[in-house]
């Protein structure tokens, strides 16, 4: 099928190829996650035997992140390609009324295209439904994202590691961390105040706003304000008391 011929032809996930072996988008995530997460929590439980909750939601959310910053360097290398594809998407809405986002997520990913940046690169097509800044190079919410992408990854891994099995002294995980969960606090927060700013909500419904920007949005200001005040504690304590070690 080809990719933008017609809203009717569907979203070309399989490169204008039909595969025998597929997933849905969301499945795929969903277990690039858990392939991300359990090995931690499996490490954590041989070497201290249990389980900690606040190792457990850090560790969900490193592996969440280390995802979507793949999904962000897509969004850097396929910049030119998502701004097609958000005129595909808007289209394609218009004359089916079927949701982006979720049409995309149920859509089968051949599994010889799971790494690919052109299939990924969708997820900001489809977003670009709630927030045109992500088809547009010029505005902070691209740049920001772009910027988490290409930034986070080591420190993330690093921390990951750390809180699992004490890499570095506590004090210099404490820093780390300290640095790390306030640049995604203070970044997430300013993308909603920035959201507001530009009248954006008024495009999109309450719904779309709760269940596309503010929700996913809190994610990445709750979750390292929890980190926030393990990283504090790390310092202050000089011991991975605070995460059960």
């Amino acid at each position: 099928m080809e990719g933008n011929s017609s809203a009717q032809a569907g979203p070309d996930i399989g490169g204008g190829r039909t595969h025998p072996w597929g997933a849905p988008a969301i499945v795929i995530a969903v277990v690039v996650v858990a392939l991300l997460a359990l090995p931690g929590f499996g490490a954590y439980y041989l070497l201290h035997g249990g389980l900690d909750v606040f190792y457990c939601l850090l560790a969900l959310f490193f592996s969440i992140n280390l995802l979507i910053c793949y999904w962000e360097m897509c969004l850097f290398f396929r910049r030119d390609y998502i701004e097609e594809r958000a005129e595909f998407w808007r289209r394609r809405r218009e004359d089916t009324g079927k949701t982006p986002a979720v049409e995309f997520l149920t859509t089968s990913v051949p599994l010889n295209r799971v790494l690919s940046p052109t299939v990924w690169a969708d997820v900001w097509g489809t977003y670009s439904m709630y927030d045109s800044a992500y088809a547009d190079r010029n505005t902070y919410g691209f740049n920001i994202d772009i910027a988490n992408g290409f930034t986070t990854p080591a420190s993330t891994l690093i921390l990951y590691v750390t809180y699992t099995g004490g890499l570095l002294p506590a004090v210099a995980a404490g820093i780390l961390g300290a640095m790390l969960f306030w640049q995604w606090v203070y970044a997430s927060s300013l993308y909603v105040v920035s959201f507001f700013v530009g009248q954006k909500q008024t495009r999109i419904t309450t719904r779309e706003f709760w269940i596309y920007i503010f929700n996913p949005n809190a994610i990445w200001v709750l979750m390292p304000m929890l980190g926030m005040y393990v990283s504090i504690r790390l310092i202050l304590d000089r011991d991975y008391s605070v995460l059960g070690i």
